[in-house]
């Protein structure tokens, strides 16, 4: 071994790595090498230790993935217990007959001090130890531990689903999707190894009785006989050590099954159990003010422990009023900051200025108008989450398009219904719905196992069938295979897809010339030939917003401006510029319908009908106009073949592309622009090189 690999080692076992080895070890020296009892009261002593910590991390922890090491801690401890079983067995049958302190002053003080010397009574505190353990918190900690790894098993597709919507709408990134995916695994992971830790314990259990049952008798054999102890004597040395033995070893398997049920039970939340006890319970006094008057009853009652009952009606009624007294102040703060706040709003209406042209409102690019039950949606004092929601597809928006979405305004409506939202574009109505803020929306992806109980609507952003539940039903929903979603992320999604179909509306001459302005930092050459020498912020408009009409995107701003510049010199139609910008950044956009995938499948048309389309197109052209001319019947059967042959692609999981002749694509994007499917055209030139064509299907012959 080299001295590298060497010192390598040696920093793993100084880290802690040479903790597992030992531990076994130690373990395996317990059940075969013969401990002394000072040993064995340090190993006992740490055992309760152990179990105490471990339950008070189980008490102090948020969610149960912060202790995602509880099952293996739990099989060591329960590992470790049982060899101390089996060392402290070694012990007392060795030298029990001299009684005391013959096993350890632990066990003497578990089985003198805590049951009073009396085995009869340690027997009974045993059992009943025992059944406590393996009847009820056992039992029902394992039961929830295989019910949570089933549930959260059967949710994992859904929850998995939910954290794509996420990311397609802009409202996480790819390392906050990535940490969520990782979450959903650990927490499966997590339910199904406390499910078969929880048969560890319940095993434990069952070893303490039969380790008990064969030290007594085994104790009573070796007294008796080896000793020549009388029985009553033997049977007192023997069953207080072996009870002394079995205490010990049951109040840490208790806490740890404690501990065990803790950890299955908890809920996921910013506050510890202490906390949520107290704000559930305690955070109204109603219940506590009820309990006072039940408790002061039944303490007048004649023959009752009037000490007992009256003072703990007091405890509680005075409880209840030092809550009530808290929420009144509470109460009180909020009502004085909303005065304040009025106030505050009525000075400045009173410092109005006169009317001018800063009192006529422009018309919103973007709008989004709100009935009465959304305000507070949008209002990040009552823990709104649709303003951040926004400003997240805003900003995913502008990176995937090239140029900064304008802001979108919100107001209230009092004309709309109370639950309903209306988006605007320009002052124009582009989308409206109307949404339950209290529930959640279960989306039909395509494929679910059951129906939902709740509201049936269409889903605003994409027409699928969706139900409005519960927020309580969101697990079963999801465990049925439903993408579901909270209400602010149902409005955002729609805004995302309406601002993605309208991209070209977004932009206008002031953007325009922000690109220009970025450009010109990089390559400022290129932008003083460009603009305004040979092409004006108009012509250049056009151009951008053709391309953004068949959602090109506009981040290599580059290489569109260098394409316009070469492309300029010989025409000035913004068809033809289009076309020139749409070789140069084929790759892009061969790239955004397709991505990485080597093979590309298109659809092409009947070779027939695209030579009668260039006939048109060329008549056209001398003609001096734009078009096609194309018989009614013929477009309808095109039409109808186009949508049936991009369902299949769609089916496949595959992007429609038709592919065409370069001086036909225009007018082809221009037909199935308004149709039922998403068509993306392409002409033969804005083929990239490395990309294998692989034709699907043949449209517009005689039988298509």
């Amino acid at each position: 071994m080299d001295r590298a690999a060497l010192i390598s080692n040696v920093k793993g076992l100084s880290q802690g790595n040479l903790g597992v080895p030992l531990l076994l070890l130690a373990i395996m020296a317990m059940v075969t090498l013969p401990v002394p009892p000072f040993l064995l009261d340090v190993l006992f002593t740490f055992n309760i230790a152990l179990s105490i910590v471990v339950l008070l991390v189980s008490v102090y922890s948020l969610r149960p993935l912060d202790f995602a090491v509880f099952p293996t801690i739990l099989l060591v401890a329960t590992l470790m217990r049982l060899a101390l079983n089996v060392a402290s067995t070694r012990v007392v049958l060795l030298y029990g007959h001299e009684g005391g302190d013959a096993a350890g002053k632990v066990i003497e003080a578990f089985g003198s001090v805590v049951i009073g010397g009396n085995y009869v009574v340690g027997i009974v505190v045993f059992l009943i130890l025992v059944i406590i353990n393996f009847v009820v918190v056992t039992k029902g900690a394992g039961r929830i531990s295989e019910v949570s790894a089933r549930f959260t098993l059967d949710a994992m597709p859904g929850k998995q689903m939910a954290i794509d919507a996420d990311l397609n709408a802009g409202l996480i990134n790819q390392e906050e999707a990535k940490e969520r995916r990782q979450d959903v695994t650990q927490e499966a992971d997590f339910y199904g190894a406390m499910d078969g830790a929880s048969k560890f314990v319940r095993g434990d259990a069952v070893a303490g009785i039969l380790i008990l049952v064969i030290n007594i008798l085994g104790g009573l054999m070796i007294g008796m006989v080896q000793h020549n102890l009388s029985f009553d004597l033997a049977a007192e040395y023997y069953s207080l050590l072996t009870i002394g033995d079995g205490l010990v070893a049951q109040i840490p398997s208790l806490l740890l099954s404690t501990a065990a049920a803790i950890m299955v039970t908890r809920q996921n939340s910013s506050q510890d159990m202490g906390k949520q006890i107290f704000s559930q319970m305690f955070g109204s006094p109603k219940a506590l003010t009820v309990a006072a008057v039940i408790l002061f009853i039944m303490g007048i009652v004649p023959g009752m422990p009037h000490v007992a009952f009256l003072s703990l009606a007091a405890l509680a009624g005075g409880a209840a009023w030092l809550f009530h007294k808290r929420s009144l102040e509470r109460q009180a703060a909020q009502e004085e900051r909303a005065s304040a706040e009025t106030e505050q709003a009525a000075e400045q209406a009173e410092e109005a200025k006169e009317l001018d042209w800063d009192d006529v409102m422009p018309v919103d690019m973007i709008g989004l108008e709100v009935g009465y039950r959304l305000i507070p949606m949008v209002d990040k004092l009552q823990g709104g989450q649709l303003l951040n929601r926004i400003k997240g597809v805003r900003k995913k928006l502008s990176q995937d398009l090239g140029f900064l979405v304008p802001s979108v305004h919100i107001r209230d409506n009092l004309d709309l219904m109370p639950g309903a939202y209306r988006i605007t574009l320009m002052g124009v109505v582009a989308g409206e719905a109307e949404i339950y803020p209290d529930r959640d929306l279960a989306i039909n992806p395509g494929q679910v196992f059951g129906t939902l109980k709740g509201v049936e609507v269409k889903d605003p952003a994409f027409g699928l069938d969706a139900t409005w539940i519960e927020s309580g039903q969101r697990e079963h929903a999801q465990t049925l295979g439903y993408t579901v979603v909270d209400a602010s992320t149902v409005v955002a999604t729609h805004l995302n897809q309406i601002l993605q179909n309208h991209a070209h509306e977004l932009l206008g001459h002031e953007e325009v010339q922000q690109l220009l302005d970025m450009l010109a930092k990089s390559s400022p050459k290129l932008v003083e030939e460009l603009v305004p020498g040979k092409l004006s912020i108009s012509a250049l408009l056009k151009v951008l917003q053709s391309l953004l009409m068949e959602h090109v995107p506009l981040k290599d701003f580059r290489s569109i401006a260098e394409a316009l510049s070469d492309a300029v010199t010989r025409t000035q139609d913004p068809v033809v510029l289009t076309a020139a910008v749409r070789v140069a950044i084929s790759r892009l956009i061969v790239q955004t319908i397709n991505g990485s995938e080597p093979e590309l499948p298109v659809i092409t048309m009947d070779p027939q009908l695209e030579q009668l389309l260039l006939g048109s197109v060329q008549q056209s052209q001398q003609a001096g106009e734009d078009g096609m001319v194309l018989e009614p019947g013929m477009a309808e059967r095109l039409q109808s073949s186009l949508i049936e042959a991009a369902k299949k692609q769609e089916m496949l999981g595959n992007a429609a592309v038709l592919l065409v002749a370069a001086p036909v694509r225009p007018l082809m994007a221009k037909f199935v622009r308004y149709g039922e499917q998403v068509i993306h055209v392409l002409s033969y030139q804005e083929i990239p090189e490395n990309k294998r064509i692989t034709i699907v299907a043949t449209v517009g012959g005689q039988n298509g």
